[in-house]
């Protein structure tokens, strides 16, 4: 630890994280922008760019489908439960439906109802 490390604040080495836990995290982190870009924040008339979300939830959907044989449903579940959350926020929000099937995302995951 050093002096300007608050206490309790560890460095892991990035050797040590497993993958899962690593792909999990960035998961997170992209499900949380694409929730707040699509309205599911505390200010959403401040917060919503449609654009923004479009682009985090393809990029969720991709990694959630192409992860998902390698962390296991248990990991997996959780992920493809919120991602499909925002990809309904997402229809809920736009102004101009996409066809059903080509949706942020649903070129990975499929319709999305």
């Amino acid at each position: 630890m050093t002096d300007d490390m608050p206490a309790g604040d560890e460095i892991r080495d990035i050797a040590d994280v497993p993958a899962v836990e690593l792909i999990n995290t960035v998961a997170i982190h992209l499900l949380s922008a694409a929730a707040v870009k699509v309205g599911l924040a505390d200010d959403p008339d401040a917060e919503i760019d449609l654009d923004e979300a479009r682009k985090l939830i393809n990029v969720l959907a991709g990694l959630v489908t192409a992860a998902a044989p390698e962390i296991s449903n248990h990991h997996a579940g959780p992920l493809r439960d919120g991602l499909r959350s925002v990809q309904l926020a997402f229809r809920e929000a736009s102004p101009i439906k996409d066809p059903r099937g080509q949706g942020p995302g649903e070129k990975f995951t499929g319709p999305v109802y």
